[in-house]
């Protein structure tokens, strides 16, 4: 099979956005008097949305639909002012999309990500390197959903098992099962290898650029 396009997670994938997502998160929690997490509690509420992520780290007494709607609308616009601020690409992944663009690859980003916040990154951190950055826009279209994975492709005119989808969590393997997409983790993201494996990686790489070696 040839592989025509890559679809690739964002956060934990393309980039270490967890410090960015943690402090505005903290930031929000402190204004209430509400213990704060450590960016290793913030590695396991990632994945999900940023609405989920508010959710988890939300004390379990203060956890009603309104505080949460509340506190979301409060992260997001601590999120958005810095979303970039300490936000990184990996190693190597500014190599990997480079030899891609070389090979003529279509790339996209589906992210749980709200879409303006996913548009922003890949817009200041990749310029011109992504046909397709799509983030979160309705709930019920949030990964493992695979609506807009599949929407890529045929925006591309390419059949789904003609994509790799690259992630580093259960959802996003998840996710390329449900749109018969190759699923391919990541060793370097927030999850483990054995939990990728378990829920549907064909394979994990271990270095951006091993990517190469499957197309």
């Amino acid at each position: 099979m040839k592989f025509k396009g890559i679809i690739f997670d964002l956060d934990g994938t393309l980039v270490n956005s967890l410090e960015d997502i943690s402090d505005a998160m903290n930031t929000v929690l402190t204004a209430l008097n509400y213990p704060t997490h450590t960016y290793d509690d913030y590695q396991y509420f990632i994945g999900s949305g940023l609405r989920n992520l508010v959710s988890k780290a939300l004390p379990s007494t203060n956890n009603s639909e309104s505080q949460i709607e509340t506190c979301f609308q409060n992260m997001v616009t601590q999120y958005r002012d810095n979303c970039t601020l300490k936000t990184k690409p990996y190693e190597g992944i500014l190599d990997l999309l480079n030899s891609l663009s070389l090979k003529n690859i279509k790339l996209a980003i589906f992210s749980n990500k709200a879409d303006e916040l996913t548009k922003k990154i890949a817009s200041e951190i990749f310029p011109d390197s992504f046909d397709i950055p799509v983030g979160l826009s309705f709930e019920n279209l949030k990964k493992p959903n695979p609506f807009e994975a599949i929407a890529i492709a045929e925006n591309w005119g390419f059949n789904t098992e003609e994509i790799l989808f690259v992630g580093d969590s259960d959802i996003d393997m998840l996710t390329a099962t449900n749109a018969k997409m190759f699923p391919v983790g990541v060793s370097w993201g927030y999850r483990t290898e054995k939990e990728l494996i378990a829920t549907g990686a064909q394979l994990v790489i271990n270095s951006p650029l091993d990517l190469i070696r499957i197309l």
